[in-house]
């Protein structure tokens, strides 16, 4: 693909581009057209905010971002510029961040796909890794909030984590297709890519926790994916999912006491019965958090992705201990 878009094609491994000659960082006091002109997001930076076909003001200041994401909750922009600006980082130092997971076939087929692709934040080579499903009601994805500030922590602790940009305003069915052709996309190319793909985990909050639990419930290949393992692992923040499987993945489920969206009650009903059929479970419920607060920054869930994190290695297969490794 043309121009310094960084992105490696379907069927093509992740090539190295030469650095970028200018790479500054975004800051809460800039504005929404910094991040639409970034020379490190040419070519997909519309991907990186939440609504498809919406037009953007440009002006709009970044520390008024959270208005973009109307079911999210302490959208912080110091939070949000930080993962930006590891990818920026990761684009100058000549690392493609952007991957589109559907050819270009594909995309003329059905535009709307063209509205998907991961975003890679590298952990250490050859490690396992996670692929992340932001929420947004399957109206729009909520990647800048609790999707990149995710994948930023997970890839410091060492393991590899993408981030899905899937399809909106067609269902939660869709958009898990999405899912399933990415974590095929990541198969397929985990040479190129540096990783290894055993005991990789889901990890989803709202509406993307609704994918994340399906793929683990049911398959890949049942949504129409590669006939591949099942995450050892599926971390679900504040969703109402009530589906189950047969032979579940450990779950990891985190909910804010006072989310009148996702009520615990439904998150606790079916964690009770992953339990009753003996998947492992760890659940976290937190007072005085409403829906979608992301990371937890500042509120009593702080901490919670190193939760996760722990949870997700105590849960590998072979694995004996607490960091990430090349097995």
């Amino acid at each position: 693909m043309a121009g310094l878009k960084a992105a490696a094609a379907p069927g093509l491994p992740a090539m190295k581009e030469p650095a970028m000659q200018t790479a500054s960082h975004l800051t809460p006091d800039g504005r929404l057209g910094d991040i639409l002109r970034h020379p490190a997001f040419a070519g997909f930076a519309r991907l990186l905010l939440p609504w498809d076909g919406r037009a953007y003001d440009d002006a709009m200041p970044l520390r008024q971002i959270a208005t973009l994401l109307p079911y999210h909750s302490r959208v912080d922009p110091v939070i949000v510029t930080s993962a930006l600006n590891r990818m920026i980082d990761d684009v100058r130092d000549g690392q493609p961040v952007f991957h589109a997971i559907y050819s270009e076939a594909q995309q003329q087929a059905q535009p709307a796909k063209a509205n998907t692709g991961l975003f890679f934040f590298r952990g250490r080579p050859g490690a396992s890794f996670a692929l992340i499903a932001p929420g947004g009601g399957f109206a729009y994805v909520g990647s800048v909030h609790e999707g990149f500030p995710y994948a930023q922590a997970i890839s410091e602790a060492g393991y590899n984590a993408f981030v899905l940009r899937y399809r909106t305003g067609q269902g939660g069915i869709v958009a898990t297709e999405d899912l399933a052709a990415a974590i095929s996309y990541v198969f397929r190319h985990a040479e190129a890519l540096g990783l290894c793909t055993l005991d990789y985990s889901l990890w989803g909050s709202s509406a993307g926790a609704r994918m994340a639990a399906f793929i683990g419930s049911h398959g890949v290949a049942h949504f129409g994916g590669d006939a591949l393992p099942k995450p050892s692992t599926v971390v679900m923040a504040y969703t109402a999912h009530q589906d189950l499987g047969t032979d579940d993945p450990a779950t990891f489920a985190i909910v804010g006491a006072q989310d009148g969206i996702a009520p615990p009650s439904s998150m606790e009903h079916r964690l009770a019965l992953l339990r009753r059929s003996g998947t492992p479970v760890a659940y976290r419920r937190h007072d005085g958090l409403g829906h979608g607060f992301g990371t937890g920054a500042g509120t009593a869930a702080e901490g919670w992705i190193a939760d996760a994190m722990e949870f997700w290695q105590a849960h590998r297969a072979g694995s004996a201990t607490g960091r990430p490794d090349n097995n």
